[in-house]
């Protein structure tokens, strides 16, 4: 913090450069997946690993509100010194992760077959996505529980511990694809085990820390809050939005997917690296995001709108510059990712006909990133699933049905518009809504304390 207590790029990128370094391991990660399979002998096993990856994508970053929501809760109580409220943050988050991860279990084979007919995979690409999937589900417990510790720690201003975590779970993730896979032979079960024991051995990180950052904090466990349904209420009240807005994304990004498919196999496969380049862009600028989350949410316990203030404005400016730096990257070193990730020619050529479109994408995208990150700190996840609910459906949907003549482009277009219509909204949503009802909080509780 600066003199005055008000927070300086110093504090954003305290949080934000671990956070960089954590989400862009994980399309890293999702790169080696799609390399390691895309160097064997078919393309088929590039389209499994990614429809199986879609899948996932429904499960685990459909139930992602267990860390945006923990992280906006916590956020708020360290900022007001609240130790109880951390544990009961922590452990309310934890029971809900877990309980969400053994109803995904129990309902793997009914889910994995609507999954295979919803995105339309048959025969050899079904076979294998199905064993992917039956698989990597085993890592629900350990994924759900990670998600819960990461925004936990994020909450407490701490971007250290989930770097640990990242990294230990992808770090593994990807040695053990190569042994299993270039090592050992395997196929799209060795990509998956992988997963499976990576997100466990991040746990073991993320549990370590934890203890020994309660044992430094005074207080205790308020067990009422965990063993009493109707203390879950302000928990649900946020997470809930959160997953309805998360939901909606993922119906998007899984009909890209579905539609690449319906148009062929070189296209699925050019799709999914195109996601990858995506996945980049996103984890890279929710860096800032993450930063936003904490920041905004300590100024709000902390009930100082300058500091608050301050803290978007600082995440704006360095989230502008690095989706800049995004896209002139793609623009020069594009053909070189796509040729590292695959040598399959016809792979090659597709998926850098529609390069474009990544180029684009991380000036189109930032400013809903980094308002996600705002939202998240300020707990308003009710606008949060407002504005993505219209932007999903009132205008991804509406524009790939009158854009779908121009094929692949007019999948691409369509949800270029969909992420513009997200980032104009929460601007305007923010000056208009938000921050007002922010500041008339902060000075109603002022009122009350003068």
């Amino acid at each position: 913090m600066s003199a005055s207590g008000l927070p300086g790029d110093r504090d954003v990128w305290r949080i934000a450069a671990p956070m960089i370094l954590s989400n862009i391991s994980v399309p890293l990660l999702g790169m080696v997946d799609t390399g390691v399979v895309g160097h064997l002998e078919s393309a088929v096993y590039i389209g499994a690993v990614a429809i199986g990856g879609t899948i996932f994508s429904f499960l685990y970053t459909g139930v992602n509100f267990l860390r945006m929501g923990t992280t906006g809760i916590a956020a708020q109580r360290f900022g007001a010194d609240d130790n109880d409220g951390l544990r009961t943050s922590l452990g309310q988050a934890l029971i809900v992760a877990l309980f969400i991860a053994a109803i995904a279990m129990l309902l793997q084979r009914p889910v994995g077959q609507l999954a295979m007919t919803l995105l339309g995979a048959e025969g050899a690409l079904q076979t294998n996505a199905l064993e992917y999937f039956y698989i990597r589900i085993w890592s629900a417990p350990g994924t759900l529980a990670n998600f819960v510790m990461i925004g936990w720690f994020l909450g407490l201003q701490n971007a250290r511990v989930p770097l640990l975590i990242f990294l230990t779970i992808n770090l593994t993730n990807i040695a053990l694809d190569l042994l299993f896979v270039i090592g050992l032979g395997m196929k799209v079960d060795g990509v998956a085990m992988a997963s499976v024991i990576a997100e466990y051995s991040g746990l073991a990180v993320a549990l370590f820390f934890a203890s020994r950052e309660l044992r430094r904090r005074s207080g205790h466990w308020p067990v009422a809050t965990f063993v009493r349904i109707r203390e879950y209420g302000a928990f649900f009240a946020i997470n809930a939005n959160l997953f309805i807005r998360t939901m909606a994304l993922m119906f998007t990004i899984a009909f890209v997917t579905a539609q690449g498919a319906r148009m062929g196999g070189l296209i699925l496969a050019a799709n999914a690296i195109l996601q990858q380049f995506q996945n980049l862009t996103a984890f890279g600028l929710d860096g800032f995001a993450h930063a936003a989350e904490a920041l905004v949410g300590k100024a709000i316990g902390q009930r100082r709108r300058e500091a608050l203030e301050q803290a978007v404005r600082l995440c704006l400016k360095w989230s502008l510059i690095f989706a800049g730096g995004f896209s002139a990257a793609y623009l020069v070193g594009g053909p070189l990712m796509i040729n590292v990730i695959t040598d399959i020619p016809e792979v090659r050529e597709t998926t850098l006909r529609y390069l474009p479109w990544m180029i684009v994408s991380p000036l189109v995208s930032v400013w809903s990133f980094l308002y996600d990150g705002v939202y998240v700190g300020a707990t308003r996840a009710r606008a949060m699933r407002n504005i993505m609910v219209f932007s999903a459906f009132a205008v991804f949907l509406p524009a790939w049905y009158l854009l779908q003549f121009l094929g692949n482009n007019g999948l691409w277009l369509a949800f270029m518009l969909f992420l513009a219509s997200r980032g104009i909204g929460m601007h305007f949503g923010y000056r208009k809504y938000v921050l007002p009802e922010i500041l008339t909080e902060i000075k109603r509780v002022q009122s009350r304390s003068d």
